[in-house]
């Protein structure tokens, strides 16, 4: 099953899988996205793997690790979750929403696109 965690809820997530390590916040989208907005590491970890290079860069991720994928709305961030937990992950999240979320519920700093 994959976590449905809304920007505002990321914390508690993250307080909640504290036994299983530092949480990895999964930021899946394109360069030109994270440069046009990125959000601030507080609290976990920001790994940036763009989704289609997810399949050859998966060994860079820890499978007991919890980590929550972002992208722009939350569909793309999704289909990496769902491969994950497919692929063994045992602690995974989607954050539903995405960084256009992000912006409304946490950050309002973080410009939307």
């Amino acid at each position: 099953m994959i976590d449905q965690v809304q920007p505002a809820q990321l914390q508690d997530w993250i307080a909640s899988q504290a036994p299983n390590g530092t949480t990895v916040v999964l930021d899946v989208r394109e360069a030109w996205e994270v440069q046009t907005a990125c959000v601030t590491a507080q609290g976990f970890e920001l790994v940036k793997i763009p989704m289609h290079t997810i399949p050859p860069r998966i060994t860079e991720l820890d499978r007991d690790q919890p980590i929550a994928v972002l992208c722009h709305h939350g569909g793309r961030s999704m289909q990496v979750a769902a491969f994950l937990v497919q692929q063994g992950f045992s602690h995974v999240a989607n954050i539903a929403g995405g960084i256009n979320a992000w912006s409304s519920q946490v950050d309002a700093s973080v410009p939307t696109y």
